[in-house]
């Protein structure tokens, strides 16, 4: 249902959350709320929150689409999130009326079903195809060239221009610095980052690596790829276009 450019929808999965090693919210029946384009929240009926755990903190905040929420501090063990939960009783989208939304990072885990999910709620409408591929690809940054494989592993997301995976060994990794940097993604894992150094001048954070990436990612598992956006990208001796996104 859109209500206001912003979607709601029943979602299949049984979801729950935890927090201090308590049971807090557990649902078969979520709303999936996209209040941003990229992917949805969770929200739960009030019935199936443990609403005892959940004091009002006298705290609101306004959203343009859903209004004015009230906000929670939720209770559990040894464990206190300060506003990690809110209601809309007089939401102009009317199906919000009766949830509970909590704050994704303030809780300690997420199930879907009996898997346990990161960063985000699973978008029912994203993808991630991981191919292996025999297509010559070079990535050059700054004239130099600093990857060139036969062997790439090409991810395809939804939303995202297709992604190219190096082997380390057709990596230039004299030319990678590590960096602190790291990045959350629901379907893929935690990623670490590394510089590029290329004719004398240094590119933050250019290229990454999932060393333990999520099951479903398992084929990328240690290997580089590289922002398609920040490079030049030769594909079987083509040079492409950088694609234009969040990320260039």
């Amino acid at each position: 249902d859109q209500r206001d450019g912003m979607l709601v929808e029943d979602g299949p999965k049984r979801v729950r959350a935890y927090l201090g090693g308590e049971l807090i919210a557990d649902t078969t029946r979520p709303k999936l709320v996209w209040e941003i384009p990229y992917y949805p929240a969770y929200y739960f009926p009030r019935d199936d929150v443990r609403m005892e755990l959940l004091t009002p903190s006298g705290q609101t905040r306004h959203s343009t689409s859903r209004g004015d929420a009230h906000l929670f501090t939720v209770k559990s063990g040894n464990r206190e999130a300060e506003d990690a939960a809110w209601h809309y009783p007089e939401s102009p989208v009317e199906e919000l009326h009766g949830l509970i939304r909590f704050d994704w990072d303030a809780m300690d885990g997420w199930f879907e079903e009996d898997e346990e999910v990161f960063v985000h709620p699973h978008d029912p409408y994203s993808r991630i195809d991981i191919l292996r591929s025999s297509r010559h690809v070079q990535v050059e940054v700054n004239g130099v060239t600093v990857a060139d494989t036969h062997q790439p592993t090409l991810l395809f997301e939804t939303g995202l221009p297709a992604r190219y995976y190096f082997p380390k060994l057709d990596v230039r990794l004299d030319l990678l610095t590590p960096t602190d940097t790291t990045s959350g993604c629901a379907y893929k894992g935690f990623a670490r980052y590394w510089s590029v150094e290329a004719d004398g001048e240094t590119f933050e954070d250019l290229a990454w690596s999932y060393r333990t990436p999520l099951p479903e990612s398992v084929k990328i598992a240690g290997l580089v790829a590289f922002f398609n956006e920040k490079v030049d990208l030769i594909i079987d001796g083509e040079r492409r276009e950088r694609p234009r996104t969040p990320f260039s």
